[in-house]
């Protein structure tokens, strides 16, 4: 039996590598100020027929539920988003800076970089008109990438803005209902053969080469470019006039993150969407936000060897070295636990020699020796680093370990706890 095509199971080693970049990415949203949120899964079908385009409704599973209503499992997060800030944006103080982590699900032909399924980090600032909300969106994308070890050789932001198009389409007379269809053909056109984009654009095909081959200045694109320079991330973007996002609710700045080789598909990308909550019925509010994928980020980092995740490991592992000295053991497993440990032992009564080796293996600092010395109400520390042992009395190990314990370093034992490589921290 298989999983389903598109769909991953997640095996300790595999989800140790998805929690360590979605460990990644709440930190360094939260040190741009972020708030975490979240939506449920299902959602009304019609929340995406208006807001997403056509293209993306091709691509959702959806269903009726047992009460008759059409339901889809989320796509994307931005809709639910924009529902849930015109609910309840009077309760909040504006800018609002929030972000979520969801797990999103599109029925569409499984490839590299994209599945049907994937973790998706959102980050959105609504409330702020200002193109300097563009400007930390698109910074936040960059610094997570650089928490990698990742740099302007590694990556690149293609940026453009939706209005370069929106003026290009009044000057050709390019009717609105003609528009999306303009913006599908240019946004694939680095996935066709020039001929096959040429097709689709007819009679605006020299237009359109001529606007992105000669790339003249866009006013707000600039202004973005130069607010990225101003914080020494200038080297991380480029002004591209290919970029102009499928999805229908783009208004403005539009952007996207790819591998300088072109070897993955988008690692990111986003845009401003100040129509969007009005759509939904609510008051009018600006908007600008992005998402990142686990799947196209994952095999970068994998490829360029930039995060070697592994199982997290307990703190201790206590030895049995008697039977008759188990409920002992187990009395301080259970303390040592109580005080914020993580704590392993053998589950039935094993030899010396393959409890040693399981220590070991799991990579702890520390392990405790209970034997006859239990009895007196002593028991033996030993630091498996360096081999040396100490017997202290029972009732001391907590306190001993626990000054261990602050000499590791709260960061330390963070990245120890979310099965980070042995030397990384979190940013």
């Amino acid at each position: 039996m298989q999983p389903l095509p598109g769909f991953r199971d997640f095996y300790p080693e595999d989800l140790a590598f998805r929690e360590a970049i979605r460990c990644r990415w709440r930190a360094v949203a939260r040190r741009y100020g972020f708030v975490e949120y979240d939506g449920p899964v299902l959602e009304p079908l019609d929340l995406y027929q208006k807001k997403s385009g056509s293209e993306l409704l091709e691509q959702v599973y959806q269903f009726s539920d047992r009460g008759g209503r059409l339901v889809a499992m989320r796509p994307e997060i931005t809709p639910t988003l924009a529902r849930m800030v015109q609910a309840r944006h009077r309760d909040y103080r504006k800018p609002l800076k929030w972000f979520s982590m969801p797990q999103v699900y599109r029925y569409e032909r499984a490839q590299r970089g994209r599945l049907r399924e994937h973790f998706q980090w959102n980050c959105d600032i609504l409330g702020e008109e200002s193109l300097e909300a563009d400007i930390e969106v698109i910074a936040l994308s960059i610094d997570l990438l650089r928490s990698f070890g990742l740099g302007p050789q590694d990556f690149v932001v293609r940026l453009s803005d939706r209005g370069v198009w929106t003026k290009f389409c009044e000057r050709h007379g390019v009717r609105e209902e003609q528009r999306y269809s303009l913006f599908q053909a240019i946004d694939k056109m680095e996935r066709r053969p020039r001929e096959k984009t040429e097709e689709a654009l007819g009679s605006l095909a020299g237009p359109v080469f001529r606007l992105i081959e000669e790339g003249e200045p866009w006013e707000p694109v600039e202004r973005v470019l130069a607010g990225l320079h101003a914080r020494g991330l200038g080297s991380f973007a480029e002004r591209d006039y290919r970029v102009v996002r499928g999805l229908a609710y783009y208004t403005g700045t539009v952007f996207e993150v790819f591998d300088r080789e072109g070897t993955f598909r988008a690692i990111a990308g986003g845009g401003r969407y100040d129509d969007l909550i009005a759509r939904l019925g609510g008051d009018p509010m600006p908007a600008v936000g992005f998402g990142m994928g686990d799947v196209v980020l994952g095999e970068l980092l994998r490829e360029k060897g930039k995060l070697e995740a592994r199982l997290p490991q307990p703190d201790i592992f206590v030895i049995i070295a008697e039977e008759e000295v188990r409920p002992s053991a187990i009395r301080l497993v259970q303390r040592l636990r109580d005080l914020g440990f993580s704590v392993d032992y053998p589950l039935h009564g094993a030899k010396l020699k393959k409890q040693w080796e399981r220590a070991e293996a799991l990579g702890v600092r520390h392990a405790i020796v209970i034997d006859v010395r239990a009895i007196e109400g002593m028991v033996e520390v030993r630091e498996m680093a360096s081999r040396k042992s100490r017997t202290v009395p029972l009732e001391a190990v907590g306190s001993l370990l626990q000054g261990s314990a602050t000499d590791i370093g709260e960061e330390s034992r963070t990245a120890r706890m979310h099965g980070l490589s042995a030397g990384e921290q979190l940013p």
